[in-house]
């Protein structure tokens, strides 16, 4: 019988080396494990996919109807939560092209108050659906131009008085050319007045976007205009009676004249320059301008020096100029 002689060990390890293979082995194992971790750190630190989150965004809808016949005039859908009132008066302006945004008036119930533009949809909601009461506020013009007609009409008004149009006084009064000295002063404090308010609006005094009706601006042109052509008619009149103190009085309401205008201007400027700060809480105090003292006093000198200018344009005023 034959028997199986197996290899030597040399003779074995040289056949293994012959046919590439490796032999197992500790140092084998740690080669290994450096090979390892050395394609692991070269492909970079492992990451975990990234969590999907998906964020669910309530929207209302704005239900408008009619605060007289609670008839459902339209349904505004999709109102994100971040929108404001202006918003929803937009995209109702688009369903319904015959109201302005600036006309429409939203209400939570029918006689409660208006709502303001910048109310946030969200502070409204108490479920997903909103209900709103619809009126129309009329014809409504902005707040530039309500002061602007408003100093306009009284400048070009005094102005047709001074010149004495036939229409206004007796002809053969008006071609007397002989006017005393006060009625020129008169004329020219009375357009500095109403120059010096349309200079501040223009220039000065930062508006809000906002509107009005139009009957308010009608009520408005009607005081300062009518208040004009009564001065302007007793002033510019050819019978003019000048002033009983005589030049004495004159001169002194013309610096008080002239100090109210400086003191207004002054204090809103002071006013305006309050409002840029942003800080609403407080408010403007006496500054080293001797014309914003008066804050020491009042809240609003403005005013208090406006009352001023109607007090000494009435004393300057007479009440019974014509003789018959």
């Amino acid at each position: 019988m034959f028997r199986r002689h197996k290899p030597s060990t040399p003779e074995h390890k040289k056949d293994f080396a012959v046919h590439g293979a490796t032999l197992p082995g500790p140092q084998n194992d740690r080669r290994s494990f450096f090979n390892l971790s050395q394609l692991v750190l070269s492909a970079g630190q492992l990451r975990s996919p990234p969590i999907l989150r998906h964020s669910k965004i309530t929207y209302f809808e704005v239900e408008i109807l009619d605060a007289q016949s609670k008839r459902q005039i339209c349904v505004v859908d999709k109102v994100p939560p971040s929108s404001t009132l202006l918003d929803v008066k937009h995209k109702f302006h688009k369903a319904c092209p015959q109201w302005n945004p600036s006309r429409i008036g939203l209400r939570l119930e029918r006689n409660g108050p208006y709502l303001k533009d910048s109310v946030s949809i969200q502070s409204l909601a108490v479920s997903s659906i909103i209900t709103l009461y619809f009126t129309d506020l009329g014809q409504q013009v902005s707040w530039t131009t309500v002061f602007l007609t408003e100093y306009s009409g009284p400048l070009l008004i005094y102005l047709l008085f001074y010149i004495r149009l036939s229409s206004i006084y007796a002809e053969e009064e008006s071609m007397e050319s002989f006017r005393h000295p006060v009625v020129h002063l008169a004329c020219f404090c009375h357009c500095l007045h109403y120059a010096r308010h349309l200079l501040e609006t223009l220039f000065v005094h930062k508006i809000s976007g906002g509107h009005t009706p139009l009957k308010n601006m009608i009520k408005g042109c009607a005081f300062y205009w009518g208040f004009t052509s009564w001065i302007a008619y007793y002033v510019n009149h050819p019978r003019y009676t000048p002033p009983s103190f005589g030049n004495r009085q004159v001169i002194f309401a013309a610096l008080a004249f002239l100090m109210c205008e400086a003191g207004n201007h002054f204090i809103n400027v002071a006013l305006v320059q309050q409002n840029h700060s942003g800080n609403k809480a407080s408010f403007p105090s006496p500054t080293y301008n001797p014309f914003t003292w008066l804050f020491t006093l009042v809240s609003c000198p403005n005013y208090t020096y406006e009352n001023k200018y109607s007090q000494l344009t009435l004393k300057v005023t007479p009440t019974l100029l014509c003789s018959g």
